[in-house]
């Protein structure tokens, strides 16, 4: 049995990658950046998550209340064990029982277990806010990349794109993290504190520890501003170095014909030498800011508990009142002493985010027109009228093409290279638009009609067929990802691999490889053709589909693709000429022009351009047969000769 291994689209993950980015690129630095990830952070359609996030606010107050006030039992505890414990003072404040030095202890502790449990069950509520963002922005920018035209991805590297991608998934987690689960309850931590401290003690301590958290914000911020240059250079670094890992290993068969291992070695060590040297700098920068910190800090913890040592020893305090202002300041360093760290973390989470964000930005180039319609295909019809295109102004590759592809016939077009011939298949794909004149499906312009049913109703068997990372199966379903195990079989035995795949030892389960590595030129075109066949589409395109294949092989697959085509309008592009003798008629492309059309017998008579093309390659064709004649007699040859070896 075939696995059914391409599984059904989500709605949730559907309605993810199919809803408008809330996204205005124009927006930039981090007040941009946050307002285009708000919209993630309290969806308006997800009432659910917003409660979350206002529950979690409140566990958060009453986790940073109890927090404050556990310094104060610390304090009780100390002068019940000194004896300066004033019980009436106190006996309004606290029951009697609680005032036992052993009963302050367990309420110390009762207090710190009971500040966590608070703190968690925040984190708790808010993970799935941060998760559901990241869910959302991450899906809707994959869902951008494959919305963008083909230019644009020809232009980018890959590996630098998906590690933009990861990047700004982790850049919302830790805007997330340390923002809101750190930075904000810090604040609330500080003005809760300042109150205590303003009450308990007196404004000279507030004054302090005021001027105290401004130095250490201030330093932390100037340092972490400094080293956020130094952090983008080594990510721009791990970037280039990924990006080149990544291209090598996809060309893997490439480095080994030309033996270039050591080359590539270089060039991915050269990378992550500038990444050495520029991650070597944010580590040494990060010992400076801890230092500069440390020093910041103890300043400021020297000058509270001299204040309250004068105090203690005029008696104004008692020695509970010492070690209380001594747990305050260590209960706030906690969270102060990564205040670097969490504004560095958030202000890299913006910058990778802002830069996930631009990505957003990226206008589409081919985009359907407001009021676009389906592509109805009663015929199958297809008409070049006028046709120019260039991708470079100052090269133009199709100048003023007609032609006409009647109704379930088929129509090759052939030329040097160079010709605009693949150019021809991308704007039936409408990967690109026409630069003058127009071409139309059954009297349908491509413009005016959606492109999800334009490439519905196109189907495709490419010269450079890449298979995906999976099952036999799995990129035969591709072409109709609903299909029946039973269609996938059938597909594959009127592709001619039925048998080939049976005799695998995982059957259709086998996995194909990278790019379908694991299969040689002609199995990966026949499940090429195989999912095209399951696809059904009444318009075919074959760009060169055998041009990459042996003789023998292109023979046969040259019957399957003879099957695919019956009754389906198609249009041949090919380099080999014998594949496309029996074509209804014959477009010879050369600089972006047709010089020549008609039936294989017509153009021969013509004595042209074709009859040039189609006499070069009889001849490489019978030079080829004849080598290969030869081999096969000297090899038979040596078996005749061969004696058997005497007892």
């Amino acid at each position: 049995m075939v696995d059914n291994s391409i599984p059904n689209k989500p709605a949730s993950t559907a309605k993810a990658t199919q809803q408008k980015p809330l996204v205005d690129a124009g927006r930039g630095g981090m007040s941009g950046t946050f307002a285009n990830l708000w919209p993630y952070m309290w969806p308006s359609d997800r009432p659910d998550l917003k409660r979350r996030v206002l529950y979690a606010s409140i566990f958060m107050i009453i986790g940073k209340i109890v927090t404050v006030l556990i310094p104060y039992f610390y304090k009780l505890a100390t002068d019940a064990l000194t004896g300066d414990l004033n019980q009436a003072d106190l006996n309004e404040w606290l029951p009697l029982l609680l005032l036992t030095p052993v009963m302050l202890v367990v309420a110390y502790n009762v207090g710190r277990v009971v500040s966590l449990g608070f703190n968690q069950l925040r984190d708790a509520l808010f993970a799935s806010v941060g998760q559901h963002a990241v869910r959302q922005l991450s899906s809707i920018v994959f869902g951008h990349l494959h919305s963008l035209s083909l230019r644009y991805h020809l232009q980018r590297r890959t590996g630098g794109l998906t590690r933009v991608i990861e990047r700004g998934t982790k850049g919302i987690e830790s805007i997330v993290r340390f923002s809101i689960l750190n930075g904000i309850p810090t604040i609330i931590e500080f003005a809760f504190m300042a109150i205590v401290i303003w009450y308990w003690f007196d404004w000279r301590y507030v004054a302090v520890i005021t001027i105290m958290v401004w130095a250490y914000t201030w330093f932390s911020v100037r340092a972490s501003d400094w080293r956020i240059d130094i952090r983008r250079d080594m990510n721009a670094n791990d970037t280039e170095a990924n990006s080149k890992a990544i291209d090598s290993l996809l060309n893997f068969e490439t480095v080994k014909y030309f033996g270039n291992e050591e080359l590539e070695a270089n060039r991915f060590g050269e990378s992550m030498a500038r990444y050495e040297k520029a991650a070597t700098k944010v580590w040494t920068s990060l010992a400076w800011l801890n230092f500069g910190q440390a020093v910041i800090m103890g300043l400021g913890m020297v000058a509270c508990m001299l204040l309250s040592v004068y105090a203690v020893q005029a008696g104004e305090q008692t020695l509970g009142d010492f070690v209380m202002i001594n747990a305050l300041l260590m209960q706030l360093f906690v969270p102060l002493n990564f205040i670097g760290f969490i504004y560095r973390e958030i202000r890299q989470g913006f910058a990778d985010l802002e830069e996930m964000f631009k990505l957003l930005g990226v206008d589409q180039e081919i985009k359907n027109k407001p009021n676009a319609k389906e592509l109805e295909v009663l015929q199958g019809e297809i008409a070049f009228d006028g046709v120019a295109f260039h991708y470079d102004k100052e090269r133009q590759i199709l100048k003023n093409v007609s032609f006409n592809v009647p109704a379930g016939k088929t129509v090759a077009i052939v030329g040097p290279s160079g010709a605009g011939k693949s150019t021809i298949s991308r704007l039936m794909f409408r990967f690109y638009d026409v630069i003058q004149g127009a071409i139309h499906i059954d009297g349908q312009d491509l413009r005016d009609v959606t492109q999800k049913s334009l490439r519905e109703h196109v189907g495709m068997v490419p010269q450079d067929t890449v298979l995906f990372n999976e099952t036999i199966a799995y990129n035969i379903r591709y072409g109709r990802p609903d299909a029946t195990d039973e269609e996938v079989e059938q597909a594959a035995e009127m592709a001619q691999i039925g048998d080939f795949i049976r005799n695998l030892p995982d059957g259709f389960k086998t996995e194909v490889g990278e790019r379908g590595l694991k299969l040689s030129g002609g199995e990966k075109q026949r499940v090429a053709i195989a999912r095209t066949l399951l696809k059904a589409p009444p318009i075919l395109i074959l760009d060169e589909a055998t041009s990459a294949l042996d003789t023998q092989t292109e023979r046969e697959i040259q019957a399957a693709l003879d099957i695919v085509s019956r009754d389906r309008t198609t249009m041949v592009i090919a380099h080999r000429l014998s594949t496309v003798v029996s074509a209804d008629e014959i477009l010879v492309l050369q600089a972006g022009e047709i010089v020549e059309r008609g039936t294989h017998k017509v153009l021969l008579k013509q004595k042209g351009l074709y009859q040039q093309m189609w006499s070069r390659q009889r001849e490489a064709t019978e030079a080829e047969e004849k080598l290969r004649a030869a081999r096969e007699s000297d090899d038979l040859g040596i078996l005749t000769r061969k004696k058997p070896a005497s007892d």
